[in-house]
């Protein structure tokens, strides 16, 4: 049953038992990485930015930095295909998902879950809550570092589009569709497909 107690602590295990496993065998590319963002460009290798979690609490989501410093001194701006705020070595990380490689730390934290729909920032979900219907509802559950829009159609779909997605994700959610999430996120990966 959806959402059901036994599926909820079968989740937060699962969760646990991952995100410390991908961030002990990924502790050393990630130095690695960081060096050479710090190398490329001006600024810290890593980057936080607020998301909306469950039930609307707010959180810091914690990112390889993949653009230039500065980029959103303007305010808040939605990314952009081939988007000009983002450095050459951010593209490659980009391209195969490494820039996310962080938010393990969010899902042993318990902000976020391997699967559930992606957060957004406090701005972006303001607004779209009064354009889009449901959306206040992606905050049922927690958001997750993948979801059934990026592996249904990445980051392509447009936030109406996208909205689909998560209610069906939350309305049937279970472990068989939290693995076949993850199975294609790997393959959709290993394929560099749904890049942003």
């Amino acid at each position: 049953m959806a959402g059901s107690r036994a599926y909820v602590v079968a989740k937060r295990l699962f969760d646990l038992v991952i995100s410390l496993a991908a961030l002990i065998m990924l502790f050393i590319p990630l130095v690695v990485i960081a060096l050479l963002i710090k190398a490329e460009s001006p600024g810290p290798a890593f980057y936080s930015q607020e998301r909306v979690g469950l039930d609307g609490s707010v959180f810091r989501i914690y990112k390889l930095r993949t653009m230039f410093e500065g980029a959103e001194s303007g305010g808040p701006c939605w990314a952009a295909e081939n988007d000009v705020r983002v450095t050459p070595l951010g593209r490659k990380l980009r391209d195969c998902h490494l820039d996310e490689i962080p938010q393990f730390f969010n899902v042993l934290r318990g902000d976020m879950s391997l699967v559930g729909p992606r957060p957004e920032r406090p701005a972006f979900c303001d607004a779209f809550e009064q354009r889009i219907s449901g959306w206040e509802y992606r905050t049922l559950v927690k958001p997750g570092i993948t979801g059934l829009a990026q592996v249904s159609g990445g980051y392509s779909l447009l936030p109406n589009e996208k909205i689909v997605f998560d209610l069906d994700y939350i309305g049937s959610r279970s472990v068989a569709l939290d693995l076949r999430i993850l199975f294609m996120t790997v393959f959709s990966v290993a394929r560099r497909e749904n890049v942003r």
